[in-house]
């Protein structure tokens, strides 16, 4: 039994976390593989919203298993008021929550370094979320992280002791910044011991054993595939591999084991913080997608630029990942525009070009745009394809033929309801 993939192929924000609760049904288990409190995925069902951030989004469904990967980074406190959300809403997920131990854990000096190193770099900021998501990462490949097996070595605390130790001597070579450590440290504690009740696993063992066991994978990316630390825009890029391969490393699989890729594209552009957008709007019409996009993020409060929709760097995602289907999400926000423009080229050194440069944060380009007739009318309440207008359904197809991947679903809404499956 193969592993599908769910994953953003734009800057994040592109609604993964809707689409893996709609898919979840079809699912044994989904399995976060990388990432970690940087992430926010958006449900919003029978009239409430809920934003996870490690959790993985098929624990709403009550028949599925749920993993934590190894390659993800976990922060406890984020965790715990996690696990409050859910007892609060009742769902039951003792038996169905489950961590890997070789999954990296971020300590409050984690989140204090992160802090201080994003605040010297004055106006070069690459617009960290501070949640210690490098310095942990960092950690992990400096050999000198903990990891959630850790929690149950006799000597966890003297462990603790010495990267925290290490952690201040690193923050003494920056500017001070204000930080109660104290404070974060009992925090930190007590949400230590709510994340020791969980049911914790050897995760390449317990993921490869379902798949043995014929059960349905699904792993459930985070952030989007710009932000891959290899083939992103670096440096304004997150500390992990968010492309298909990040599946192999992050829960312990063969590449032979990959089968559905599942990539997320948002019917316009967006991104949170720093960083190049060769798309984005600085103008009424950008103003107008984030209103109507309601386009602030889930994790930070941050507003996200947005821009027209990015045919050349979405090329370039699907490539990497061996995308095999498309989700295209919030058709709805361009339900207002008579004309919708999507850049199918670059022009770099005065030639027109189909591919990324080496550098968008350096070298000069312009995207070329196409425009393309608007559909100008709701969709509210649209979920059967044979309801979209004609010209909803020509830029879709357009998408396809630019993109040589077929769509086959298409969100009109923010609920899990509003969905159309072609």
């Amino acid at each position: 039994m193969a592993v599908d993939v769910l994953l953003g192929l734009q800057w994040g924000d592109e609604g993964k976390g809707k689409i893996v609760d709609v898919l979840a049904p079809r699912y044994d288990i989904i399995a976060r593989f990388q990432g970690g409190p940087n992430a926010g995925h958006t449900l919003i069902f029978d009239g409430k919203k809920f934003v996870l951030h490690t959790v993985p989004s098929g624990i709403f469904r009550a028949s599925l298993h749920n993993l934590i990967g190894n390659g993800v980074v976990i922060d406890p406190i984020t965790l715990s008021k996690e696990l409050d959300e859910l007892d609060a809403a009742s769902i039951e997920y003792a038996d169905r929550l489950f961590v890997a131990r070789k999954a990296h854990l971020i300590l409050p000096t984690h989140r204090l370094l992160d802090a201080a190193r994003e605040n010297a770099k004055g106006e070069r900021k690459i617009g960290s979320t501070l949640k210690g998501i490098g310095p942990t990462y960092m950690d992990k490949t400096g050999r000198n992280g903990m990891r959630v097996g850790d929690l149950e070595a006799p000597d966890f605390r003297q462990r603790y002791e010495r990267l925290k130790e290490k952690h201040l001597q690193l923050v003494g070579l920056y500017p001070y910044i204000e930080f109660d450590l104290a404070k974060e440290e009992a925090a930190w504690f007590k949400a230590v011991d709510r994340l020791r009740q969980l049911v914790f696993v050897n995760g390449e063992f317990y993921i490869n054993k379902a798949i043995r066991d014929g059960k349905k994978i699904l792993a459930e990316g985070a952030q989007g595939s710009m932000l891959d630390i290899d083939f992103g825009t670096y440096p304004y890029v997150t500390s992990s591999n968010t492309i298909t391969a990040g599946v192999c490393t992050g829960l312990g699989i063969a590449p032979q084991r990959i089968g559905e890729v599942i990539g997320i594209t948002k019917a316009y552009c967006t991104r949170v913080g720093g960083g190049p957008f060769p798309t984005e709007l600085h103008d009424e019409t950008g103003e107008f997608l984030r209103k109507e996009g309601a386009e602030f993020g889930a994790t930070t409060g941050r507003p996200r630029r947005c821009g027209w929709i990015d045919l050349v760097q979405l090329r370039y995602t699907i490539m990497l990942s061996g995308v095999t289907q498309l989700v295209v999400t919030k058709v709805d926000v361009l339900n207002r525009f008579k004309t919708i423009k999507a850049a199918d080229a670059y022009q770099i050194g005065g030639e027109k070009s189909n591919e990324l440069p080496f550098d968008l944060v350096h070298e000069n380009y312009e995207a070329i745009y196409t425009e393309i007739e608007g559909w100008n009318s709701d969709l509210s309440g649209v979920k059967e394809e044979a309801a979209l207008p004609q010209a909803c359904l020509n830029y879709i197809q357009y998408l396809e033929e630019k993109l040589d991947v077929p769509v086959t679903m298409v969100s009109t809404g923010a609920d899990r309801e509003e969905l159309v499956t072609r």
